[in-house]
């Protein structure tokens, strides 16, 4: 797992009026929440957070959120964005405890499709049931993505999620609500093959004939 920090500082003042100002700054109103501790109200760079936003662990990973040298783990819970600006609004993000399981989702990452029987045929379609799955575990196991591999995937399998391999200590609660639950993540089969059109026969050229009379 790697380690991803974010500088904070402490935001005093609530309200919508003082979270405008603050957008207007480059920065971004949030909140850390749960655990024993109260929640806070934090702003965050706007500039740095934007582009750290564009990487796939800042949704999936355990984030480092270091106030004055007071570091807390937590995972983004939510994020509001502005409908049409290239803007973060607002984030919410839950403490994590280092003895404590957390659930959370992470992506899925398919590699060697490209290799295998079904991806080299070329009247096969490979479908990506899933991208990510719900996964838990105690924080120092959280794994940034679960890779799944492609290479032996031939035209009719199916991989559910009881075949996916998942790192020590980690566990998809879905799969202990019954075999109902273990769906598909991926699938590869034939690719439809439409039907030629028919040929018209003497009868359909005779009407053809009929109609010009």
């Amino acid at each position: 797992m790697s380690n991803h920090e974010i500088s904070v500082e402490r935001r005093e003042d609530g309200g919508k009026g003082a979270s405008r100002r603050l957008r207007r700054a480059g920065k971004i109103p949030a909140v850390v929440y749960g655990g024993e501790l109260a929640p806070v109200n934090i702003q965050l760079d706007h500039e740095k957070v934007w582009l750290a936003s564009q990487n796939e662990w800042f949704y999936s990973s355990i984030l480092d959120l270091n106030l004055n040298g007071d570091v807390q783990q937590v995972l983004l819970r939510d994020m509001q964005r502005h409908p049409y600006k290239q803007q973060i609004m607002h984030l919410d993000f839950q403490r994590v405890s280092e003895n404590e399981k957390l659930r959370t989702a992470v992506p899925l990452h398919f590699v060697n499709e490209d290799v295998s029987p079904a991806g080299k045929a070329a009247d096969v379609i490979v479908m990506h049931e899933l991208n990510e799955v719900t996964v838990s575990c105690l924080p120092k196991d959280l794994p940034e993505f679960i890779e799944v591999d492609l290479a032996e995937l031939a035209v009719g399998d199916i991989i559910h999620l009881s075949q996916l391999k998942l790192p020590q200590g980690v566990e998809i609660p879905e799969l202990a609500l019954g075999p109902d639950h273990d769906v598909a993540v991926v699938v590869a089969k034939h690719g439809r093959v439409e039907a030629e059109p028919e040929e018209s026969g003497e009868g359909g050229a005779e009407a053809e004939a009929g109609k010009g009379e």
